[in-house]
Parts: C-alpha cells; sequence; structure tokens
C-alpha cells in the first residue's frame, strides 16, 4: 500500500487530490493533512460518505505548515504509526496555501516556508527508490519573474541557488514589503505578495531536486480553479465563476496527480495547469506546445 500525505486537504484542490487518488488509485492510502482536526475529520467523513470502503484508506494528520512543532509532531506520527523501514511514505503533495491578501510576512510563511517546514520533516520518510514531491504553486509564480529584471530572473531559475540565497531574498523583500517603487528599483517586479511567494516556492522545488535527485521533486500550477481562496476574487468582479472562467476544484487536480502518477522525465520542473511542461519566467497558456528548455 503506497501513502500519500496530502496538505490542506479538508477542502477545495487538497480535499480533490485526495477524492482522484482514492478513486483512480487502489494500492494507495491518504493521509489528509489539516491545520484544524475537525476540518479534518469532516473532510474525511465527507469521503467515507461517498464511499464506505474508502474508511480503510484514508484518515486526518493535525498539521499546520506555519508551525515547526505541528509539522515536527505531524511526522513524527506518521513514523510512529508505519514505521520507518521500509519508509512509510511514497508521496508529498504541498498544497496548503493562502492568498497575497493577508500581508507578504504570511503569504510568505505558508507559501514558501511552509514548503520547506514540510519536506524538511517529511523527506526522512519518503522512499528513496521511488518517492515523489509534488508543490501546487501558481501561474502568478511565473508571471511574477517576468515582471523582473534579467538578473533576478536568472535567480528565480534556481540554478545553483542555495537555501540561504533563497531565504535572503525573502528578508530583503520583507524589508521593503509595501514599497512598489522599492520593488521596481531593485528588479523585483511589482512586489505582489502571492506571485512573489509562488516564484519562491517554485525555486526551492529547483535547489530540493538538485540536493535529492533520487527521488522526483517538481511544482505545477492547478489552473484557475474555484476555491474559498479565490472567492474574494470573485465577489469583486461582480460575475459568476464560470463567466471568470474558473474551474471547479477536481480539474486542479489533473497536473498534481500526473505528477504523482505518471511518466515523468527530468526533475525539478514546473508544469502547467495540463499536466506540460511549462517555463518560471513566463506565463505559458494550457494547450500551448510543451517547454522544452533548460
Amino acid at each position: 500500500m503506497r501513502r500519500v500525505v496530502v496538505t490542506g486537504a479538508n477542502k477545495g484542490i487538497g480535499l480533490a487530490i485526495a477524492t482522484a487518488i482514492l478513486e483512480e488509485h487502489a494500492d494507495t492510502y491518504v493521509l489528509l493533512g489539516a491545520r484544524s482536526a475537525e476540518r479534518g475529520r469532516a473532510a474525511l467523513e465527507s469521503l467515507t460518505q461517498q464511499r464506505a470502503a474508502w474508511t480503510e484508506r484514508a484518515s486526518v494528520l493535525e498539521l499546520d505548515v506555519t508551525s515547526d512543532a505541528s509539522v515536527e509532531a505531524a511526522a513524527a506520527q506518521v513514523a510512529e504509526r508505519f514505521g520507518r523501514t521500509p519508509a512509510p511514505l511514497y508521496g508529498l503533495v504541498n498544497n496548503a496555501g493562502v492568498s497575497g491578501g493577508v500581508g507578504l510576512g504570511l503569504t510568505l510563511d505558508v507559501n514558501t516556508r511552509g514548503v520547506r517546514r514540510v519536506c524538511e520533516a517529511f523527506l526522512p520518510l519518503l522512499d528513496a527508490s521511488q518517492g515523489r514531491i509534488v508543490t501546487i504553486t501558481s501561474a502568478a509564480g511565473p508571471s511574477y519573474v517576468s515582471r523582473c529584471s534579467p538578473e533576478r530572473q536568472r535567480f528565480f531559475l534556481g540554478r545553483g541557488v542555495a537555501l540561504r540565497e533563497l531565504e535572503a531574498l525573502m528578508a530583503e523583500c520583507l524589508a521593503i514589503q509595501g514599497d512598489e517603487a522599492a520593488f521596481a528599483a531593485r528588479g523585483l517586479g511589482n512586489g505582489d505578495a502571492y506571485g512573489l511567494s509562488k516564484a519562491c516556492a517554485n525555486t526551492y522545488t529547483l535547489l530540493l531536486a538538485r540536493e535529492h535527485p533520487q527521488l522526483r521533486i517538481n511544482a505545477c500550477t492547478p489552473g484557475f480553479i474555484e476555491t474559498d481562496m479565490t472567492r474574494g476574487y470573485v465577489n469583486s468582479q461582480g460575475k459568476t465563476p464560470a463567466e471568470l472562467g474558473m474551474k471547479p476544484p477536481a480539474a486542479g487536480a489533473r497536473a498534481p496527480m500526473f505528477l504523482l502518477f505518471g511518466e515523468l522525465e527530468g526533475n525539478g520542473r514546473y508544469y502547467g495547469s495540463d499536466a506540460q511542461r511549462s517555463p518560471l519566467d513566463r506565463y505559458r497558456s494550457p494547450g500551448d506546445p510543451p517547454y522544452s528548455g533548460e
């Protein structure tokens, strides 16, 4: 039985990914990562109401990606429950995230540092021969990078970038948060919190894949999906999600499912919502030819 941890799995895209795993892979067990155990249990109940047999292939894992203690406790719980030998996990999906409306500090802490916390805690539990890490980022990441200076773009492409350098960049951005002119003067685009956090998460994915070449570590955008996180935008536009071209959460599971279970070439890459490779420094529309560069 393969086991996969999905963070932020109590609703939206995370719950859609958990549902797709249970529907399509009878040999896979899902640990529903949720900041609130109560909400996690409600999500689990919604799944088992769909199919009672799923009770044996899913459980709740309380996990707050902003807390070192919570993440470490969750990893310890998995190790205690399933053992460390053989490695208990096949996959890890970093799905938990926030919009940029909560401020740059919290946005980076969830969308970038939260990914790092979870990866560092669960890496020792991943199967070294076939383990996979999938990080849900966003097309906002490449779009953000496209507005940066050539020098900054090269940084975000992650070749040779170390974690300390990525942390230094985030510290630099936090020091000038809210000052759009200061971001522009430093070649850092417009300082959009969400786009910056997702660009940093993509860069972290690249450096992590370089450090762990035996694993399959990639990132993807789920697409323009209707979730709680995008509801504020929908309300501000005065249109329905369908009129805005948004898709349901189930559509957002397509690329993550491919990165979890598909035949992959290469490593440390970013994929579009159509499960095709995409560049990190500009937007690629679904249906366009796949990116084939370095």
